[in-house]
Formats: structure tokens, sequence, C-alpha cells
């Protein structure tokens, strides 16, 4: 049986009276890329964070690696990555400076070789020295990616990934984590882009209105014939 590294209980936020998070419960596996669909304010950022020790739940309970995000968020922070969807690197540092900062929070050694690795992997050495608010939107959303996998981590968490990347940078990190699954890391992501999911999603789950609607592998989602983009307004579509 596969180790579960990501459970949830029952997990539910509410903000008032408005259920983001609605009694969602499932599991994803050592080795998964777990890819959560749903259209906006469906409740994909918010269980996210929920995961990620960023917001606590009105009710239920989830675990990351065995660690509860709610009573112990740094812990959690400490050994997961995490793409958000709009969180921009800051902006007075450079974007090797970023990288660096980074390492040093997370008590990295190598640093230097480990920054420089990222940098001549994304492409960015040209703009290395250049400060983060006078970067393009790619080349910020290339070093979150960088930043969230620079220490290796057993899981990481994404918010849109592939959000300001062209397509040659898409393959490539396509690429990255088709190996970093291969070596037995595990994903987290939400995502709009449903060729991608279709593609890369070893397990996807479809949220709507805050509730888990469909869950499963794209083929058992799949009707004979069908794309996942049917799949998806078949269980969101507005009745």
């Amino acid at each position: 049986m596969s180790e579960s590294v990501i459970e949830i209980t029952h997990l539910q936020k509410r903000f008032g009276d408005f259920a983001a998070v609605d009694d969602v419960s499932f599991t994803v596996s050592k080795g998964e890329l777990f890819g959560l669909l749903g259209p906006n304010g469906a409740g994909k950022t918010t269980l996210l964070r929920l995961l990620t020790g960023q917001l606590e739940p009105t009710s239920g309970k989830s675990t990351v690696l065995q660690i509860d995000p709610a009573k112990d968020p740094l812990i959690v922070k400490s050994k997961i990555g995490i793409v958000p969807e709009v969180e921009s690197p800051p902006s007075f540092l450079t974007g090797k400076e970023y990288l660096q900062f980074i390492g040093l929070v997370r008590n990295l050694d190598d640093l230097e070789n480990r920054a420089d690795r990222w940098i001549e992997f994304m492409d960015m050495k040209d703009v290395q020295g250049v400060p983060c608010k006078d970067l393009s939107k790619g080349t910020r959303q290339k070093l979150m990616v960088a930043a969230a996998l620079i220490h290796e981590p057993p899981v990481v968490f994404l918010d849109e990934p592939f959000s300001g990347l062209d397509p040659h940078y898409q393959r490539l990190v396509k690429d990255y984590l088709s190996e970093y699954l291969r070596k037995g890391g595990t994903v987290f992501m939400c995502t709009h882009i449903l060729e991608i999911a279709e593609k890369m999603c070893t397990r996807i789950g479809i949220i709507n209105k805050g509730k888990i609607v469909a869950i499963g592998t794209p083929n058992e989602l799949e009707r004979a014939g069908e794309s996942l983009d049917s799949v998806f307004m078949r269980y969101t579509e507005k009745p």
C-alpha cells in the first residue's frame, strides 16, 4: 500500500456564512502528481493554503508528512515547497540574492552551487543581477519555482505554476517535475490548464463550490472518447 503524504479528513473553512472548503476528505500518496481543478472561486487556493499552514480550518483535520499544518505551520513550511498563485520575490533583491536568501532561511549547504544550478536551468544568467522589481512576470515566476524546489523537498504545492511561463519553460518545468516524481517526490498542483493536468497528473480532483465532486485518474474520470475538458464541464456546469 502506498504511503500517504497528504491526508484530509472532513476539512472545512468558512468565511462567515460562506464555506470556501466544505467537508473535503481524500489522501495523496507518495510519488503522485495530484491535480486539483475547479472554476474560479471553487476553493482550490483556500484548500492549498489550509494544507500549507497559511490558514486554520474551521473544522476537520489535515496532515502533510504526518504533521498537522494548523498546529505546526512553521514545521510544515520548513519541509515543503510552495509556489503561490500570486506572490513576487522581494523587489529590492536580485534574482540570485533571492535564491541565496531562501537557502539561508532553510539552512542549506552548498548554497552557491544550488542557486547557480537553478539560474542556469531556468536560463536566468543574463538577469541574475537584476532587481526582482525589474524582472518580467515570466522570469519572476521562474524564480518562484526555483525557490520552491531549491531545497529538494519531499512534497511541493503548486498554485498555477505555469502561469506566465512560455511553452519552452513550461516544458522545462514539466520535465523537472517528471524526474522529481520518479525520485519519490510528491506534487499537489492547482491549475486551470486542463491539457497539462490531463497529461501530467496521476490523479485528479475536481472541486466545485467548496466540495470535491469527482476524484480519480484521468482514465477513470473520462468516459469513452471524452476529454478532460468535457469532464470538467460536466462536473462544474451551473444547474
